[in-house]
């Protein structure tokens, strides 16, 4: 019966949580022909959606003005409707608490309310990242104390979510989906229900090798990103400059993979999911020593990099305190607008902390929050760029005038190697102090020679 519905796109489906891996999920289903009720306990989101305004980045407000006047996408608040649905995704926060442990309380108070409403047939798909066993945990016996029986009753699937947010060329609809079930039969319909809006789904054998799936993803990025903050670290002891090195070494057609180092790393999912995979690992007497140095090393960088504007500013005898400095990109990546665990709020904080009056300019993020304390985005111009003592690059943001803000400025800390032409006035992190001039030399012996 519900593969037949899945198939005649006659299903109804839940997605539970509407931020940037809900929502975009919800825009795909609908576009398919599915009717969609998208459930958050945001009233000001639902809202927003009710009246046709996207709140994400990559889902345009044009496509949800289409779904909601075709009646195929429902935002609401009011859970009750899950007893219509015959799928339901949940797609909710699964952050860390202050002691590194998984705090998986969105994901259980969301499947309390499924619980209320729950009836034989229906399809339930986890796509939060967490440990493995969660959707056995959490869901699968959950809902066995309600006398159904999984596989029979009620099937349930893990899918990691995918979601790059502002990547231009893969969406939630042309990235590979994995789909493990606690059954073949969960795994089935999973697969026939997402394999109608996706262009690839990948089945795996259980809904642990899919958990883990996710976390090796972003566990493998954690630690060569941690790598090359510590081949960072290195190379400016070493005078040598670490960009230079990472972009010949780039050069290499097989076996290489450039990473980059940084402030710091952000998001929810890379600074997080290599956490939630030693917590458990510690439950079977296994220390990930490898993850735990490459978290380490990463959330240690804001501090890094606040040394090298201290060195920078003494540089021109100057000292941090009293200083009045610029933070570019507030984001945690380029051209996005989330801030989630984003380094430059690190910053923000630490230059702040050291007695410095500390402005920041992103055109993405008008405004953020410094604990009760709500900071506005100022105005980034030709004329005010140089009443400040250093201006630090925090997020590559493509928008950023790069030639103006060299010339202009009175001293750079480029964290992100966003300013390519060298000037003298620009410190780069993880390179000697004075890389500026010898590279700007250096490329104006090669110019017209080999470039």
């Amino acid at each position: 019966m519900l593969m037949d519905l899945i198939l005649d796109r006659k299903a109804v489906v839940g997605v539970i949580g509407l931020g940037y891996v809900g929502l975009p999920l919800a825009v795909e289903m609908a576009e398919a022909g599915y009717r969609v009720y998208g459930i958050d306990i945001n009233e000001e989101k639902v809202q927003s959606l009710v009246d046709g305004h996207s709140y994400i980045i990559d889902v345009e407000s044009d496509k949800i003005a289409k779904m909601i006047s075709s009646g195929k996408f429902h935002p609401t608040t009011d859970f009750s409707v899950i007893a219509q649905c015959d799928a339901v995704s949940i797609c909710v926060p699964t952050p860390l608490r202050k002691t590194k442990d998984p705090d998986v309380t969105y994901i259980t108070s969301a499947v309390a309310e499924i619980k209320k409403y729950m009836h034989k047939g229906m399809l339930i798909t986890l796509e939060s990242t967490t440990y493995p066993g969660t959707t056995e945990e959490l869901i699968q016996h959950e809902i066995e104390e309600l006398g159904y029986v999984i596989g029979e009753d009620f099937y349930v699937c893990f899918s990691p979510e995918r979601v790059d947010p502002g990547n231009p060329v893969y969406n939630t609809q042309n990235t590979p989906k994995v789909i493990g079930g606690i059954t073949p039969v969960c795994t089935e319909l999973g697969c026939r229900l997402y394999g109608q809006f996706l262009e690839r789904v990948v089945p795996v054998s259980s809904t642990k090798v899919a958990e883990m799936v996710k976390l090796l993803e972003n566990t493998f990025r954690s630690v060569n990103i941690g790598l090359v903050n510590e081949l960072a670290l290195m190379c400016d002891r070493m005078g040598i400059n670490v960009w230079e090195v990472i972009d010949a070494a780039a050069t290499k057609p097989f076996g290489f993979m450039p990473f980059y180092p940084g402030p710091g790393i952000g998001g929810h999912c890379i600074p997080l999911d290599p956490m939630y995979l030693s917590w458990k690992a510690k439950m079977f007497n296994f220390y990930n020593k490898f993850i735990e140095l490459a978290s380490d090393i990463n959330g240690n960088m804001p501090r890094y990099a606040i040394s090298k504007l201290m060195d920078a500013l003494n540089m021109q005898s100057k000292s941090l305190r009293g200083s009045k400095i610029l933070i570019l990109g507030m984001a945690y990546k380029k051209d996005i607008d989330d801030v989630r665990e984003s380094p430059a709020l690190d910053l923000y904080a630490l230059i702040s902390e050291k007695g410095a009056d500390v402005d920041y300019h992103d055109p993405f993020v008008p405004t953020f929050r410094n604990g009760n304390e709500v900071i506005k985005s100022v105005e980034l111009t030709s004329q005010n760029v140089g009443e400040y003592d250093c201006v630090v690059l925090a997020t590559n943001h493509s928008v950023f005038d790069y030639k103006m803000i060299s010339e202009k400025a009175k001293l750079i800390l480029d964290t992100r190697n966003g300013f390519k032409q060298y000037h003298e006035n620009i410190v780069k992190l993880g390179a000697p102090l004075e890389t500026g001039a010898i590279m700007k030399a250096y490329q104006e012996i090669l110019a017209g020679k080999y470039q």
